[in-house]
């Protein structure tokens, strides 16, 4: 009895809310970056010129950029729905190059950006920027930051090397960890989860749950729709090949299928 009301609670969970199911044509990009630069240093830095490039596109085509935030409140029934080519820009690991590169063009098109934080590498690592940057990124009004695990575990491995017990102390540490330090850093409320390399699984959803986050987010290149459920999203991870005809058509829902190493 106790399994089966478990697992109605999971499926009420997972549903899609009741504004998403009145507006059934809603499809939106979540576009995820992770480092900019003047050449391409690895699968996941995009040139600086081209994510210039992208922005500029989305402005002159009439797209509009709306905060992460915004979409998940549509998605909790507490917000209007999305307009017809809405956008939404993530950025994880709060790479440098963030502060250096991504942050004036974000300042030129006033566009609103969620950055997911493992805190474990803020102020210590060369490539992360610092507290005081992230501090005066968010004091911009644009940038809201977001929990990406304490330290970016791979929970697959994780799961294969230690017990059942120690295993989920492990990953509830890596989410509560994550949240308390992000809120005492920067501020909260701190209830938005990426999953590091787009991992989960249903028992990482309801862990993420216990730990107070309201939605969480993978690797997927296709948008967001209104069947989606709440808990888990998708979100784009783009790299230096998606931009001009490319980056046009994964905008419109045609985006042309990429194996990334993340």
């Amino acid at each position: 009895m106790l399994q089966l009301l478990v697992r109605l609670a999971l499926l009420l969970a997972f549903a899609a809310p009741a504004s998403a199911a009145s507006s059934p044509d809603i499809s939106v990009p979540i576009l995820l970056y992770h480092r900019f630069g003047p050449t391409v240093a690895d699968g996941m830095t995009i040139t600086t010129p081209v994510f210039a490039s992208q922005m500029q596109y989305l402005h002159d085509n009439g797209y509009k950029v709306i905060p992460l935030r915004q979409l998940v409140q549509w998605y909790q029934g507490k917000g209007a729905a999305p307009g017809p080519k809405s956008v939404v820009i993530v950025e994880d690991d709060a790479h440098k190059s963030v502060y250096s590169d991504m942050l004036p063009i974000i300042r030129k098109y006033r566009y609103p950006v969620t950055i997911f934080v493992y805190p474990s590498a803020i102020s210590n690592a060369k490539y992360a920027m610092t507290w005081e940057q992230l501090r005066e990124l968010k004091k911009t009004g644009l940038f809201d930051i977001q929990s990406h695990t304490y330290w970016h575990p791979n929970f697959k491995r994780e799961k294969r090397k230690l017990a059942p017990a120690a295993y989920d102390k492990l990953v509830m540490e890596q989410l509560v960890k994550s949240r308390k330090k992000l809120e005492q850093e920067v501020g909260g409320p701190v209830d938005l989860l990426a999953w590091p390399f787009g991992i989960y699984d249903d028992h990482l959803l309801q862990k993420a749950k216990e730990a107070g986050f309201v939605s969480t987010f993978s690797i997927e290149r296709r948008h967001a729709t209104a069947q989606e459920k709440l808990q888990i999203l998708p979100r784009y991870l783009l790299v230096q090949a998606d931009q001009a005809k490319a980056f046009a058509q994964l905008l419109q829902g045609n985006a042309v299928k990429r194996n990334v190493a993340y």
